[in-house]
């Protein structure tokens, strides 16, 4: 399984004992070169900004957010005063019909100004994740994303989706690398908080410098063990393909 014992370490043992057949954590399987694309436009108003001041914002290429949500993630990067990336996708049936400007509210791009960038369909996600000038990734909480995230050691503002996401942002929030948002009875969403957890995990003092030492330390951890994982997993291979061959010879 793509993951680690950090990460999920009992959770790895409860699911062997529960299944009844070893789970081997592959590690997290980043590619810390990122994608290869050229994406000089982004990456060139990135490396303007800060060290760790700029937040970047995706839902994963499946994942689409309604025009209420999208109203409400533009209030909450508007009001955290903070530097953004924001990669924007449409369903396939609205992007012939709708382009950003008009997703957005009235004024949004001249407001936030060179403090934010949006970007339609696609942006190279690992390049952006580890350069230094990002500190806070707001997530669907893929688990590549998820990955990724603690790969390159920033802590996650997580609005899970649909399918695995809503586990995957309970462990990040119990595991302290991360914050989910909540979702009222309707299942909508705060701006307002959105726009608050953005600054607790980029310029928080006390709950969010914890937040941002869980997430360093996860990404020393990860980084210290090294090929220790691949490792195991090929030395697991290689036990059960001589058991084969064993069993085999003894029919």
């Amino acid at each position: 399984m793509k993951t680690f014992g950090e990460l999920e370490g009992k959770y790895i043992e409860y699911g062997s004992n529960l299944l009844g057949k070893k789970i081997v954590p592959t590690g997290p399987l980043a590619q810390e070169h990122g994608d290869s694309e050229d994406n000089s436009e982004i990456m060139e108003w990135l490396n303007k900004k800060e060290a760790s001041s700029t937040v970047f914002v995706s839902f994963g290429t499946e994942s689409f957010l309604s025009r209420e949500e999208i109203e409400e993630v533009a209030k909450g990067l508007e009001l955290s005063m903070v530097n953004f990336i924001w990669v924007l996708r449409f369903s396939f049936e609205e992007e012939e019909k709708i382009s950003i400007e008009e997703a957005l509210p009235n004024g949004f791009l001249e407001r936030v100004g060179d403090r934010g960038l949006v970007v339609e369909k696609w942006a190279p996600q690992a390049r952006i994740l580890m350069h230094p000038n990002v500190g806070g990734f707001v997530s669907h909480c893929g688990w590549g994303s998820i990955m990724e995230a603690m790969t390159f050691g920033i802590p996650i503002v997580a609005i899970p989706m649909n399918l695995d996401q809503p586990v995957n942002a309970r462990l990040v929030e119990e595991i302290g690398v991360g914050l989910e948002i909540n979702r009222d009875e309707n299942g909508g969403l705060s701006g307002e908080e959105i726009a608050e957890f953005i600054r607790e995990v980029i310029v928080g003092d006390e709950d969010g410098k914890k937040i941002r030492d869980n997430t360093r330390e996860m990404k020393h951890k990860i980084k210290s063990k090294g090929e220790e994982d691949m490792d195991c997993v090929v030395e697991d291979l290689y036990k059960l393909h001589k058991k084969n061959i064993h069993e085999k010879n003894m029919d």
